[in-house]
């Protein structure tokens, strides 16, 4: 039997007239439920503009910003705080300016000076874990790119020196196309929920290379595994530019990878391995397909992965599911991929208004008792809520093989 998605009938969140650095988006909520209490925590994105920054001739600044609610209804209701973001970009933009000290106490480059977006969150081993997809350097209103005529503003404040930089540098590389690099935070839950904010983030690093491919929905298997003959991180990612990664010539898509390496620091490096995992093969994938949060362990090495597909701009981000199974010494395989569309706009709040893409984007999942809970953006200006029976979805993709082939008299 097909499961049942159960969905709030209105947004969870949404942006807040006058609140400066959310009053134009709030969306693409990450969660992750309190190993304490029943309480579910969220970070979600947020951006207004930011005139206080703003260049003579340039559209006002859209820098995008991390804020922080709370659950303690199971997903029903959220509490959230907008007096202050919960992590903000350091909106520098002289070379001093452009550096950060890291978890290890070293001053490094911060990719995370312009935008900090799409949040996930997820355990590996015992320590807690924050991705974020993030710019150099803010954009003006992103949004005109997608109307007709376009407006390009993704370069307004990218300053005049990045493009007389060193060009061996990658950090001057991704700053001349401020494209996104996917950066990895340790967070410190208790420290989140006391509003501690200051003391929550710890810079780690970047964990993909900007100068290489722009590059988001990045998040890691929360378990190492043997690849290769050693213990390795795995990590799932989806790059823009696919041709400089392995089978990138075959598909040309943006599309699901897998990545290994023996440290955190080895993913933004030659020294990652990197393994093609899903590309657009269904009618509803043809544009691009990616991850859309990290994976849930099943037992018996496998895993549920959660992943979105854009077809075009017309019929837009949908949602399904496939399972992953772990092989010896390699990298996990998927052995179910579910050829329907599970999850798409179809409320009026999901239907867009900036964009002309109807957008249902999952970027949180966690299971709550017998309901797998997961948190969504809706027309990339609101935040969304959804709930499915977890066994049901389970058997629902267990039906179909990793080519999206129902198995044997199978029906669902």
């Amino acid at each position: 039997m097909k499961p049942q998605f159960r969905y709030l009938d209105k947004p969870a969140l949404e942006p807040v007239p006058g609140c400066d650095w959310a009053d134009k988006m709030v969306l693409n909520p990450a969660i992750i439920k309190d190993p304490e209490s029943e309480e579910i925590h969220m970070l979600f994105r947020a951006t207004g503009p930011w005139p206080q920054k703003r260049r003579e001739g340039c559209h006002d600044p859209y820098p995008i910003f991390l804020g922080y609610a709370i659950s303690r209804d199971k997903g029903e209701t959220w509490e959230a705080d907008f007096s202050r973001p919960a992590l903000a970009p350091a909106l520098g933009y002289e070379e001093h300016e452009l550096y950060i000290t890291d978890i290890n106490g070293n001053k490094v480059r911060n990719y995370a000076n312009g935008c900090v977006e799409d949040p996930r969150i997820f355990y590996i081993g015992e320590e807690l874990y924050l991705t974020v997809a993030c710019r150099p350097f803010p954009p003006g209103p992103y949004w005109l790119s997608s109307q007709q005529p376009p407006v390009q503003t993704r370069f307004e404040y990218v300053p005049d020196w990045i493009f007389t930089g060193h060009d061996t540098d990658p950090f001057i590389q991704a700053a001349r196309a401020n494209d996104t690099v996917s950066v990895l935070y340790r967070l410190n839950l208790a420290e989140l929920k006391q509003g501690n904010y200051e003391n929550a983030f710890c810079y780690v690093g970047p964990l993909t290379e900007g100068h290489v491919s722009d590059n988001r929905d990045v998040f890691l298997f929360p378990e190492q595994m043997r690849i290769g003959g050693t213990r390795q991180y795995l990590m799932l990612h989806r790059p823009m530019n696919v041709l400089p990664f392995a089978d990138g010539d075959k598909i040309n898509k943006p599309s699901i990878y897998l990545a290994a390496a023996e440290s955190l620091e080895d993913f933004a490096s030659p020294n990652a391995v990197h393994r093609l995992l899903a590309y657009p093969v269904f009618h509803w994938e043809e544009n691009r397909v990616g991850a859309s949060w990290p994976p849930l362990p099943l037992g018996n090495q496998e895993w549920l992965v959660a992943y979105h597909a854009k077809k075009d701009i017309h019929f837009g981000y949908t949602q399904s599911f496939m399972i992953l199974k772990e092989q010896e010494n390699d990298f996990p395989a998927v052995i179910h991929r579910c050829s329907e569309r599970l999850m798409f706009a179809e409320r009026d709040w999901e239907m867009p208004e900036d964009y002309p893409t109807p957008c249902l984007f999952t970027t949180g999942g966690i299971v709550v008792g017998e309901d797998l809970i997961m948190s969504y953006g809706a027309a990339d200006q609101k935040v969304g809520i959804s709930w499915v029976n977890y066994g049901e979805l389970l058997s629902y993709i267990r039906q179909y093989d990793k080519n999206g082939h129902l198995t044997g008299d199978s029906r669902p």
